[in-house]
């Protein structure tokens, strides 16, 4: 019970709305009610026609002596003509009230969706860059898509079927024990069992649910894996094995989701055959109270009473089916609560210093870093003056892009201080420090957007003049130009529609506009063929003019006019000096220049 009354706190409606949607489902039920109280008198009336004999029932009070008195003055056909409109027009305002109440609870549910989708995507952009490595990209996007879709349902089932089924059955109940105190009781004696046995079919419903998402983000992450490489799949003619895994998961899908979706329907049918059960004792009972004279029922309120408990059937069968939806749409919500609930590890604190530029220096103090019980830096100082250009060296795996990737706290230092102009980057407000520097790494990321939108990615409010501008600088303007439309040229998937080189350059455009004091550049063209590594490091050359630069390279050649040359292996620094103070030295250094033959 805890559970289904906790779905109401994703539901933000003010409390004039609530009021209004209570009011509006309770009118409708009480007009809803008038209807069905004026089957007594009309039976009545069509029973005994002109026989002066008195109209005996409490199913509608003081309007049974006003059709009496039709009667009596005026014909039984008028009088059965009032009964017709007066059944018709409490039905109608029932109805209008009933709209009222579906017309606020529609922006609310579909609020619910909205600002989920929000509140994750939101949550996604803050947490840190670990927290992705953990995740498949298919499983977050099916708990942004599948989960936040399941959870809208469950939503709308909360608030129509907790607020207003409850409210109408109430509502019917008082009614029906208004009309037959005894009856009623013997009716609430029966409605427990059957809660209890549609309490058990439901139970089972949220694990099934837990299952079926996850299977569901299990497939589509193969299914983004296949898009992605879907190159190297026809390369190697792995299509079949590729298929057949496909196949595995989507029956596994397909067995839960008939197992989960047969329960769920199960609650609807068994909630119907046990209401008519109850309905067939509760004629049995009434019946008998009727013909011996031994209740308080009277003979013309039994029609109503039983009328009465036929519309209370159909909101208790939709309560049941919303209990089934909310035990279902748990699971959605735990899932999806899992991201929301993420420790965000990288915050800014409190009155955090905001970065106003860049004016002495970088200084690593004794830096070590860990993936959990895993070193992977160990003691790391170095400090890089404003202007200076310093070339991480080393094996792969040696820490070079973990230790980058510390100045613009994609992770914090689990030992030791990152100093910019003196300041701790941990007081840092994040975005201004993160402003202070821009990145171009290896593998260039690019949006399927226009050439213009993602050379202006970091600064949405440039002018085409200044987009062109970065685009020179970064030598890209002439191959831009030579597109069909220019700036405004769709690129594709990650810049699919772009050589290696071209997909550099927009980066580099991109960080040249931003216009960054540091710049940190991440094995920038190991990937490009010769051609286009010399455009790429041509436009590298013009965007490290009067910027202080980290860089990290394979190719020994792009770093030997370096200021400094760390040399790494291992998470600890072995060799440090300019490239021929390090050749000197016959150390690693030495060895990674042989094996490169420069000379």
């Amino acid at each position: 019970m805890k559970q289904l009354l906790g779905i109401f706190r994703y539901i933000h409606i003010n409390k004039g709305k609530l009021i209004f949607y209570i009011t509006c489902s309770l009118l409708a039920t009480v007009f809803s009610m008038t209807a069905l109280g004026m089957l007594s008198p009309f039976m009545q009336l069509i029973i005994n026609g002109d026989n002066d004999v008195p109209i005996n029932s409490k199913a509608v009070g003081g309007l049974v002596n006003y059709i009496q008195q039709l009667r009596d003055n005026k014909s039984p056909m008028f009088a059965l003509g009032v009964v017709c409109c007066i059944i018709l027009i409490s039905n109608l305002i029932s109805n209008i009230f009933r709209y009222l109440s579906y017309y606020i609870s529609t922006p609310v549910r579909n609020e619910v969706l909205s600002s989920f989708r929000i509140r994750l995507y939101e949550k996604i952009l803050k947490l840190p860059l670990g927290y992705f490595s953990e995740q498949k990209k298919g499983d977050l996007m099916n708990r942004m898509i599948g989960d936040v879709g399941e959870i809208q349902a469950t939503v709308i089932s909360a608030m129509e079927g907790l607020i207003k089924d409850p409210l109408t059955i109430i509502s019917y109940l008082i009614y029906m024990v208004y009309l037959s105190p005894m009856l009623s009781l013997a009716l609430l004696l029966l409605l427990p069992v059957t809660a209890f046995i549609i309490g058990r079919i439901s139970k089972k419903l949220k694990h099934q649910s837990n299952a079926y998402s996850v299977a569901s983000g299990q497939n589509l992450s193969h299914v983004e894996e296949t898009l992605s490489g879907i190159k190297v799949i026809k390369v190697f003619t792995a299509e079949d094995s590729m298929l057949q895994k496909f196949k595995a998961g989507n029956r596994k899908i397909f067995s839960i989701l008939n197992a989960m979706t047969r329960r769920r329907d199960l609650a609807s049918p068994l909630t119907e055959v046990m209401g008519v059960a109850v309905l067939c004792v509760i004629l049995f009972i009434g019946g008998y109270l009727v013909f011996n004279h031994s209740g308080d029922l009277q003979k013309a309120d039994l029609f109503p009473f039983i009328a009465v408990f036929g519309m209370v059937i159909n909101p208790a069968k939709n309560l049941s089916n919303t209990i089934s939806n909310i035990q279902r749409g748990m699971g959605a919500i735990a899932r999806v609560e899992e991201i929301l609930n993420a420790p965000e590890v990288i915050e800014n604190k409190n009155n955090a210093v905001l970065l106003e530029g860049f004016n002495q220096s970088i200084e690593f103090r004794e830096v070590s870093f860990s993936y959990g019980a895993k070193q992977v830096l160990q003691n790391i100082n170095i400090r890089i003056e404003k202007g200076k250009t310093i070339a991480l060296a080393g094996s792969s795996g040696a820490g070079k892009s973990t230790l980058v990737d510390l100045l613009p706290r994609f992770h914090d230092v689990t030992g030791g201080e990152i100093l910019l102009d003196g300041i701790d980057i941990k007081d840092c407000n994040l975005q201004s420090l993160r402003r202070q520097m821009s990145f171009v790494t290896q593998e260039p990321v690019l949006f399927n957007d226009t050439i213009a939108a993602n050379i202006a990615l970091g600064n949405p409010n440039a002018s085409m003049e200044q987009i062109e501008a970065a685009a020179k600088i970064a030598n890209a303007h002439q191959f831009i130009m030579n597109k069909e439309n220019g700036y405004h040229t769709i690129i594709g998937d990650r810049g699919m529609k772009l050589s290696g080189g071209e997909r550099q350059r927009i980066t580099i455009a991109r960080a040249v506009l931003q216009n960054p004091p540091i710049l940190i550049l991440d094995e920038a063209t190991s990937s490009l063929d010769t051609e286009s590594e010399r455009m790429v490091q041509d436009a590298i050359i013009n965007l490290m003019k009067d910027r202080t630069s980290l860089v990290i390279a394979h190719r020994l050649s792009t770093i030997r006019h370096a200021d400094e040359i760390i040399v790494m292996q291992h998470g600890q620094i072995i060799e440090r000096g300019t490239h021929e103070s390090l050749v000197a030295q016959n150390g690693f250094y030495k060895k990674l220049v042989e094996m490169q033959e420069i000379k």
